[in-house]
């Protein structure tokens, strides 16, 4: 499946370290996410997450332990969240 034409757009979220977790799950569920950044506050990038469509369930475990990794050890930092535009 390729996308043709498919347009995006991105957003920003600040959140702190205990925040994140909830945060991504909570941007997961809404479903229109093509990928996941989590930067530091020095923009430095320390994971990022690709969501292809059909990623649900035990295949986001591993992605979601990790960024339970980089929560405790960050105190704040930036989810950049690019989304899918023009989805069915």
């Amino acid at each position: 499946m390729t996308d043709q034409g498919d347009k995006g757009r991105a957003e920003e979220f600040r959140v702190k370290g205990d925040e994140l977790l909830a945060k991504v799950k909570e941007l997961i569920r809404e479903g229109n996410i093509r990928r996941i950044i989590i930067d530091n506050d020095e923009g430095k990038t320390l994971i990022e997450i690709p969501m292809t469509i059909g990623v649900v369930g035990a295949l986001l475990l591993p992605a979601l332990a990790a960024v339970g990794a980089v929560a405790a050890l960050v105190t704040n930092c930036t989810i950049r969240v690019e989304r899918r535009e023009g989805t069915p």
